[in-house]
């Protein structure tokens, strides 16, 4: 799991827009903000590499029924 060392959470977010729905401006929209920059660069920095990233030994090794049907000898 990839993990930005950046966070954010808004006190009383429901005071924190404005009737049309927008973020009211302060420092609150400011560290969202940041957050989101922070998410989206990561996201450009792993895309490439996601089938590498999601790749799991426990996901791809062979059970040893597995093993032994590809190599065509009996189970034990």
């Amino acid at each position: 799991m990839i993990t930005i060392p950046n966070q954010s959470s808004v006190a009383k977010a429901f005071l924190e827009f404005e009737e049309n729905g927008r973020m009211k401006p302060s420092s609150y929209y400011e560290r969202v903000v940041d957050v989101m920059e922070e998410l989206f660069k990561f996201t450009l920095l792993t895309r490439d590499v996601s089938p590498f990233l999601v790749d799991r030994y426990s996901e791809r090794r062979e059970s040893a029924e597995e093993l032994a049907k590809r190599v065509n000898i009996r189970s034990i």
